[in-house]
């Protein structure tokens, strides 16, 4: 580390001496990205999602969103390797710019048109991997935070984005700065993938079990392929000695509920307060804000589910926290939830009929929740199956939250990185 720097006063604070201050306007040419009815999406070509952008600071490895686009429109939207795109608007400030770099080309991919792209005009002046951490910096946030905050509600346009001004080290810094940062990421985005697979694994049985109806009979065979007796339901054949029913039949059911906005804050105060899809994670949500007078609330495992659009979207509560009216909670009765988490997943597709009918935005009542059809199985069959995941979902929580603490570490390294408050050694310079 270099501790010896000079700095300079620019119009975005002080800085090294030997950086750069260049707006965005002379760097990159900005670009609206597509917007499709909703019965365009879910076939065709890949698909950069909002949710993808606010996520992720580089672009996940594969996009598996799909959306039936044209040769002119997969032309104009493309994205490239060194592509940035930030978020363009959203119902709070503090989700508005999120930034997402694209390290590779994505080919026949378009994005969404609640972002914005930004390409490079030149290829020698900032670093794809550089970008990815200068984006998320707190001079470039405050930035943002500022345009937005003379607009009615949050939203940026190209007039505001033109006049962004970034911090330019030289090249190798950048990379030694991206050097420094990259392998966090790299734990985090290995953490991702065991969880996937983890929460794959866990799919497959309960699909094996509770859909194909190959769970261990009484001899440990598989029930319908072993002559398991079957019987007719509403919802198809069903095993002797299960039932069909509602969700309101083996849950608590709690609708979230939004309190003013002057109680919310984002310094700890209070519960942390979930609003909706925007707070929700790979299964756990992230705390962004707080709330000091909540008024619905979900506990410890109990089952988070998304009630606006998109309607169904799952995460798993890891504390008692303040659910907005975008959320339900949902707790299995008798406690085992591991069940029910992968119940919602296996039957998501139920919630499809709330998305199409004739709403901009999909969304469904506390009577919706409590009269959904499913499934249910004998209560010895749910626990054995709770006991079987347990581990795997131990080890999920786990890596999130290990996750979690290196993206603390990351954060706290970033603004002093990208400040200059800490110096990277570059080419054996003391």
């Amino acid at each position: 580390m270099q501790d010896k720097t000079k700095f300079k006063q620019t119009e975005i604070g002080m800085i090294p001496e030997d950086w750069e201050i260049e707006k965005i306007d002379n760097l990159f040419e900005i670009s609206s990205g597509l917007s499709k009815p909703r019965n365009e999406f879910g076939f065709g070509h890949p698909f950069l999602s909002f949710k993808n952008i606010f996520d992720n600071i580089s672009l996940p490895k594969e996009l598996y969103e799909l959306v039936n686009s044209s040769e002119r429109e997969r032309k104009h939207c493309s994205i490239m390797r060194g592509d940035v795109f930030l978020t363009r608007t959203s119902e709070t400030i503090g989700e508005l710019g999120m930034s997402s770099v694209a390290l590779k080309n994505y080919e026949n991919a378009t994005f969404n048109g609640f972002a914005k792209r930004l390409r490079p005009k030149r290829k020698d002046i900032i670093l794809p991997e550089f970008a990815v951490y200068l984006f998320r910096s707190s001079k470039i946030r405050s930035q943002i935070l500022t345009f937005s905050s003379l607009t009615t509600r949050a939203s940026l346009n190209a007039g505001m984005i033109k006049e962004i001004k970034l911090i330019i080290p030289s090249l190798p810094e950048q990379s030694a700065i991206a050097n420094i940062l990259s392998p966090l990421d790299n734990r985090i985005d290995l953490n991702r993938q065991t969880n996937a697979t983890l929460e794959a694994v866990g799919q497959a049985l309960f699909k094996h079990w509770f859909i194909d109806f190959e769970f261990p009979n009484e001899k440990g065979n598989p029930y319908k392929s072993s002559g398991g007796e079957m019987i007719d339901s509403e919802l198809g054949e069903i095993p002797k000695g299960w039932t069909v029913g509602r969700l309101g039949d083996i849950c608590d059911i709690t609708m979230g509920q939004s309190p003013p906005g002057n109680t919310y804050n984002e310094l700890g105060d209070g519960l942390p307060f979930y609003q909706g899809i925007t707070d929700f994670g790979f299964r756990f949500p992230s705390r962004r804000v707080y709330c000091t007078e909540p008024t619905r609330f979900a506990e410890a495992d109990d089952v988070l589910l998304s009630v606006r659009a998109p309607v169904g979207s799952l995460n798993v509560a890891e504390e008692r926290c303040a659910i907005g009216r975008g959320v339900a909670s949902l707790r299995l009765k008798g406690k085992r939830n591991g069940f029910l988490y992968y119940l919602l997943r296996a039957t998501r597709s139920g919630w499809e009929m709330f998305e199409a009918e004739g709403t901009v935005f999909g969304s469904v009542t506390k009577s919706d929740v409590h009269d959904f059809k499913v499934i249910i199985p004998p209560r010895a069959l749910i626990e054995r199956f709770a006991f079987l995941i347990s581990p795997w979902d131990k080890t999920i929580s786990n890596k999130e939250k290990q996750s979690r603490t290196l993206t603390a570490v990351r954060d706290s390294l970033l603004p002093k990185l990208m400040s200059g408050k800490i110096r990277v050694c570059v080419g054996g310079a003391a």
